[in-house]
C-alpha cells in the first residue's frame, strides 16, 4: 500500500510551508473566545481567503477561492497549520453552519449579500433555534410569525443563544403555520438583532462566563423575503444547518490541533520529578487519545469524500459530533490530571496554566456534550438511521400518566 501523496502533493505541501513560514508573523494568537474576531484574526482571514487556505472551494463570486474541491489539498492545509501551531481560517456560526446552508438552499440574492461579508467577519451570525420548551424536541417550538403588511411580526423566545449580545444578524425558526403539523408549520428568517422589540439577557455557566443568552422577540418586524428556502419549509432547512453545526462542533482538525497541545503541555509539566509525558498512566491515556483522533481524522476525509460524489454520509456522519465532543472533553480532562494540584486553579489565580484555557475548555466541552444536540440523542440517531433499528417506544399521554398514578 502507498500511503505517499505524489509530486503534485507534494510540491503543494511546501507551497503551504512557505506561506506559514513567510506571514507567521501576522497570524493571531490563537485561544481566544471573543465572540467578534478581532482586527488581527480579520485580516489572517482576508490573507487566507487570497490564497485559498479557508473557504477555499467556495465560489469567487460569493467571497470564496472558487477552487476545485481536492480532498488531499485540504487535508494538507489542515495538517501543516496544525504542525506549525498557526491558526487556519475563522469558525463560527456564521462562516461553519450559515453559509454552506445558504450555498445550499439561499436565493441568488441572499448569497450575494451575506456570504461574503460573513466569510470575511465582518458579520457575526446567532442562532435562534432553542427554545424552554422546545430543545431535544425542537420541531415543538412556539416563536411565532405572523404576516402583517408584507412582513413577518415574530413573537417568542429562544434560549441558549450564543454569541445573541455580540451578534449583528441571527437565523431563526418561527411557526408561520401554526395549523399545519408541528415539522411542517416552519419557516427560516434571517434578520438584524438591532431590530426593534429584540431584548437579549445573558445566562452564565459553571465556566463563570455567559456564553449563552435567553432572546425575547415582541412585535419584531422582519421583510417577508427575508426567508430561506419556502414559507413551511423550515424543517427541512434547519436540518441542513444542523448537519453544518454538528460538522463544526466534531471538527476533527480542532481535535488534532488540541491533542498536539496536549502533547507539550505533557513535556512541559512534571508530575513530581518527571515529565508528565513520562508518567505511565498519563501516557497510556495519550496514547488512547491519540489512536481515536487519528481515527476521527481519517473518518472525516471518508465523510468529505462521500461529500464530494455526492453520496449520503451514512454512519461515519452520524458518529462526528457524538465522538468528537466527548473527545475534546477527555483531552482537557487529561491536561487538567497532567498539570497536577495546579490543575484546579482558575480564574485569575497567579499560578494558572495557559491563562485557565484548559479549565474553561473542559467545562464548555461538558456542555457542548449536551449542547447541538445531547448525546442521548445522537445516540438514538445512529441506532436508528445509522443501524436501522426501531425506534424507541413512546407512550401516549394517558397512558404516560396513569403510570405516574400507579407510582
Amino acid at each position: 500500500m502507498n500511503l505517499e501523496y505524489g509530486p503534485e502533493y507534494d510540491r503543494f505541501r511546501a507551497e503551504v510551508r512557505t506561506f506559514i513560514e513567510r506571514h507567521r508573523p501576522l497570524a493571531p494568537k490563537a485561544g481566544g473566545r471573543a465572540a467578534r474576531a478581532s482586527s488581527e484574526a480579520v485580516a489572517w482571514q482576508t490573507l487566507l481567503l487570497e490564497h485559498g487556505y479557508t473557504a477555499r472551494t467556495i465560489p469567487r463570486e460569493y467571497g470564496g477561492y472558487g477552487a476545485e474541491p481536492d480532498i488531499l489539498k485540504s487535508r494538507i492545509i489542515a495538517e501543516e497549520f496544525a504542525r506549525a501551531g498557526v491558526p487556519g481560517g475563522l469558525a463560527n456560526q456564521g462562516i461553519s453552519m450559515l453559509v454552506p446552508t445558504l450555498l445550499e438552499l439561499g436565493t441568488e440574492e441572499q448569497k450575494r449579500r451575506w456570504i461574503a461579508p460573513t466569510l470575511r467577519g465582518e458579520i457575526v451570525w446567532c442562532q435562534g433555534y432553542s427554545e424552554p420548551g422546545a430543545g431535544s424536541d425542537l420541531a415543538s417550538l412556539t416563536t411565532s410569525a405572523r404576516e402583517e403588511n408584507g412582513e413577518f411580526v415574530v413573537n417568542g423566545q429562544k434560549i441558549w443563544t450564543s454569541t445573541a449580545r455580540q451578534a449583528d444578524m441571527i437565523f431563526c425558526l418561527v411557526r408561520t403555520e401554526p395549523e399545519a403539523p408541528k415539522h411542517a408549520g416552519i419557516s427560516y428568517l434571517i434578520f438584524p438583532m438591532d431590530t426593534p422589540g429584540i431584548e437579549v439577557r445573558p445566562l452564565k455557566t459553571m465556566t463563570g462566563h455567559a456564553e449563552f443568552n435567553e432572546t425575547f422577540f415582541t412585535d419584531v418586524r422582519v421583510p417577508i423575503d427575508q426567508i430561506v428556502g419556502r414559507r413551511g419549509q423550515g424543517w427541512f432547512v434547519a436540518n441542513a444547518t444542523l448537519g453544518h453545526e454538528r460538522g463544526m462542533l466534531g471538527d476533527p482538525d480542532a481535535l488534532e490541533n488540541r491533542l498536539l497541545a496536549l502533547i507539550k503541555l505533557m513535556q512541559e509539566e512534571r508530575v513530581g520529578s518527571e515529565r508528565a509525558l513520562d508518567n505511565p498512566v498519563l501516557r497510556d491515556r495519550l496514547v488512547a487519545l491519540q489512536a481515536e483522533v487519528a481515527a476521527m481524522k481519517y473518518n472525516g476525509m471518508r465523510v468529505l469524500s462521500n461529500q464530494l460524489k455526492g453520496e449520503p454520509g451514512g454512519m461515519a456522519k452520524l458518529i462526528v459530533k457524538l465522538q468528537s465532543c466527548e473527545l475534546a472533553h477527555q483531552i482537557s480532562a487529561l491536561a487538567i490530571d497532567a498539570m497536577g494540584e495546579m490543575g484546579i486553579l482558575y480564574d485569575g489565580s497567579p499560578r494558572e496554566r495557559e491563562g485557565g484555557a484548559w479549565q474553561w475548555n473542559y467545562m464548555f466541552q461538558l456542555g457542548l456534550i449536551i449542547g447541538g444536540g445531547t448525546a442521548q440523542i445522537q445516540k438514538n440517531i445512529i441506532a436508528e438511521r445509522g443501524l436501522n433499528m426501531p425506534r424507541e417506544p413512546r407512550l401516549e399521554p394517558s397512558a404516560a400518566t396513569s403510570r405516574k398514578e400507579v407510582a
